[in-house]
């Protein structure tokens, strides 16, 4: 990307255009996450979304445009699949059923593609500074989830009021990234399981030392 990567505001849209565009946004989303951003063309999107050229264009000024549409889906999709375990979490054993979920997510993929979200960072953040900035407040926004489940955590005494819930958040977000990263290379889920692992030892670290009993002579 090498222009400023700024989507234009969405044009009113008939329900039959708004799913045209959908259906493009889509079919680019997949083969970016398949074969990256760089290996993907307009012409590959038009073929994929069974649309025409003129319609592509239609919706989308360049490429840019259409990528700033494809991190925003990406972006809704990762966390449509986080959200049920992440919303409510409150509790250490909440945080191990969200471990158990992506673990099998990734492994039933045998890690293949990576993370969407991750994929796309790695090949853009570099290269378009509004990819960048779009990508890093979509981190900010999982990250949010993570620490908001560990503030009721400390809330509920279960773990050290004292400790960074934010930072917690960021070590368990970056643990998914790298354990994804290679379960990609290894084709395996085991490096994702073993990264959050030590990631939520570090949380349970933290966990509040039970009160005593009272003294009943007391």
């Amino acid at each position: 990307m090498t222009s400023a990567g700024a989507e234009p505001p969405l044009r009113r849209l008939t329900a039959r255009g708004a799913l045209t565009r959908d259906r493009i946004v889509r079919a680019a989303a997949d083969l970016m996450h398949a074969n990256g951003v760089a290996g993907t063309t307009m012409d590959q999107v038009v073929e994929a979304s069974g649309t025409s050229k003129s319609q592509l264009y239609h919706y989308f000024d360049d490429k840019d445009a259409l990528v700033t549409a494809v991190i925003k889906m990406q972006a809704a999709r990762v966390m449509e699949a986080q959200e049920p375990h992440l919303e409510q979490l409150s509790s250490l054993q909440g945080l191990r059923r969200w471990r158990d979920a992506v673990v099998r997510f990734v492994d039933s993929r045998h890690g293949a593609n990576g993370c969407a979200i991750g994929s796309l960072a790695n090949e853009l953040s570099d290269r378009s500074e509004p990819a960048r900035i779009l990508l890093n407040g979509t981190f900010q926004n999982w990250e949010s989830y993570l620490t908001a489940g560990i503030s009721r955590m400390q809330e509920r005494g279960e773990i050290d009021p004292d400790a960074d819930a934010a930072a917690l958040a960021t070590g368990l977000v970056a643990a998914y990234q790298g354990g994804y990263l290679l379960s990609q290379t290894r084709r395996s889920g085991q490096p994702m399981a073993l990264a959050l692992d030590l990631a939520i030892r570090n949380v349970e670290a933290l966990a509040s030392e039970p009160k005593p009993a009272s003294d009943a002579a007391g």
